[in-house]
């Protein structure tokens, strides 16, 4: 059993709901992520989504894609973030640890480090690192069947997302592949945008459980303890990041640590009410 099905099974057991935190990894000091995810966890982070810096986001609203602008500027890159996984696992190896970006950095990585016989170094690279799931936006899951393979060779999860206009079929089809969990879009936008709509929300999650036996998250317009309650009544897992890259992006180093895990603080007593 993955780390993430482990910690998904244990919340449902103790009838709690999962607080998904996502922060730019490198943001806003190239070296502060692994003390960040050490405080997030200490507040009550039970997954971390790991953002992987990228030139050319397409679902990232401003205040992520400055936040990536930011890392590639201080010389974050792929192989940067598998280091802060590594260093983050030298003393955590209970927290799951989901890679979130895009295809580029992920092929552009194999190629680099590619070597004779093996077609699978990102999977291997990134399982040895002590990542557990990889979310990568523009992988439909028809175009896809050999990455999903190759992380599941080295018991990797693949996190698809699932969106407002998503229909029954394209829920069908993600369900088939999909695992760890899904990461349902609340809004039709980019991260950060938009007003969430919590009713909308409701209705929409008996539709994909239908097709999806996997546990489901929903993020994209989560930015306070209210709404993340609100959500959590119907989702198995909130996932928050626009909202933390807005709270750390000024912050001198050392009141970046302290300032996520108070926030966080704040949405896990919610959760837990």
């Amino acid at each position: 059993m993955s780390r993430i099905a482990a910690t998904f099974e244990a919340l449902k057991a103790s009838q709690r709901k999962a607080l998904i935190p996502f922060v730019t990894a490198g943001f806003p000091y190239a070296d502060i992520t692994p003390a960040l995810m050490h405080g997030m966890v200490a507040a009550g982070a039970d997954v971390i989504e790991l953002g992987v810096p990228f030139s050319d986001p397409s679902a990232d609203g401003p205040v992520i894609q400055k936040a990536g602008d930011k890392a590639l500027a201080l010389g974050v890159g792929l192989v940067q973030v598998l280091d802060m996984v590594r260093e983050f696992r030298q003393t955590n190896r209970t927290t799951p640890v989901v890679l979130m970006g895009y295809a580029n950095p992920i092929e552009r990585y194999a190629q680099k480090h590619a070597t004779t016989g093996v077609t699978d170094v990102f999977a291997r690279d990134a399982a040895a690192a002590g990542v557990d799931g990889v979310l990568v936006v523009d992988y439909p899951p028809e175009e896809c069947e050999a990455f999903a393979s190759e992380l599941k060779a080295h018991g990797l999860d693949l996190i698809f997302l699932l969106a407002p206009t998503s229909t029954d079929a394209r829920m069908a089809q993600i369900a088939r592949v999909a695992t760890g969990y899904v990461y349902y879009v609340s809004l039709k936008g980019v991260t950060g945008s938009g007003a969430l709509d919590t009713d909308a929300v409701e209705a929409m999650l008996p539709r994909i459980r239908k097709h999806v036996k996997v546990p489901v998250g929903v993020g994209f317009g989560i930015r306070d303890a209210a709404t993340a309650r609100a959500i959590s009544r119907v989702a198995d897992a909130v996932v928050i990041g626009s909202r933390i890259i807005q709270l750390i992006d000024t912050l001198p180093r050392d009141q970046v640590v302290a300032q996520a895990s108070a926030f966080l603080q704040e949405i896990r007593t919610a959760l837990d009410s």
